[in-house]
């Protein structure tokens, strides 16, 4: 899947990408506005993308964004709006205090602990994407890691952690610390009895991980239910990693889901 352009015979077109597929670069802004309308429309569309898998479970759940001129601060998703209801206009920027800075509606305790922590521990995770799917709920409570057992789940491979400490809710800042310093700079993180949480250098990156990683728990569970699965080697597995678990193909494999989604939901662009 690599594929090598020695100097100038590297095609401009490519992005600067392990793959060698044709990916552009992501989008530069002029302004912190225009960079945060970028954000909180592609946050509003993973939340769209969410309720149409199936991914909500009451009001569990929840996506953040870091705000790209307060670092501080980040987008997320507010307590007890549908995923499959929410709009741009909906959403709300948070402070490391917990304080709703813009936005009318209150914080899920849950999501200010877990994600106020992780963008503050972790500078490089602009973006972490959590909900309690049936199949990460599935995989977790077996206690076992996602194996590499295709291409897909090799994006995984020595990158996802296994956290066991269940202690409840998540709603006291200890244990979103303890969370948070745990996934440290790995793709996701999976919480026995809980759910998963992913995090990525883009808001899209971390979004693709974590519909990739739900995917990926349930081929494992259906190959554990039929046999014993045969994982890829070390060597085998690093490769693939090398293509499926580059962020910029990360970055870019939303970008597809975007356009779909908003061209059904248009009206979760509303502000």
């Amino acid at each position: 899947m690599t594929t090598t352009f020695p100097g100038a015979l590297r095609p401009a077109y490519l992005a600067d990408t392990h793959t060698g597929l044709p990916i552009p670069g992501r989008p530069r802004f002029d302004t912190f506005a225009d960079e945060r309308r970028h954000r909180r429309q592609r946050l509003c569309a993973a939340l769209r993308l969410f309720g149409k898998c199936g991914y909500d479970e009451g009001v569990s759940g929840h996506i953040s964004v870091r705000d790209p001129e307060h670092a501080d601060r980040f987008w997320v998703n507010p307590f007890g709006v549908s995923f499959n209801r929410v709009k741009v206009r909906d959403l709300i920027c948070v402070d490391q205090n917990g304080v709703v800075v813009e936005g009318t509606r209150r914080v899920n305790p849950s999501a200010f602990v877990i994600h106020s922590e992780i963008h503050r521990l972790n500078p490089n995770a602009e973006a972490a994407a959590h909900g309690h799917t049936t199949h990460v709920r599935a995989l977790g409570s077996l206690h076992r890691l996602l194996d590499p057992l295709d291409q897909e789940s090799a994006a995984f491979y020595l990158d996802q952690v296994l956290y066991t400490d269940y202690h409840g809710p998540s709603i006291s800042l200890e244990q979103g610390t303890d969370i948070a310093e745990r996934l440290g700079d790995s793709k996701a993180i999976l919480l026995a009895h809980h759910g998963l949480i992913t995090a990525g250098g883009s808001i899209e990156e971390a979004v693709h991980w974590f519909f990739s990683y739900d995917s990926c728990a349930m081929v494992q569970l259906l190959a554990m239910a039929a046999g014993r699965p045969r994982a890829l080697s070390h060597e085998q597995a690093m490769a693939a990693k090398d293509g499926f678990g580059d962020a910029l193909l990360g970055w870019f494999s939303f970008q597809l889901a975007y356009e779909e989604i908003t061209a059904e939901q248009p009206d979760l662009l509303e502000e």
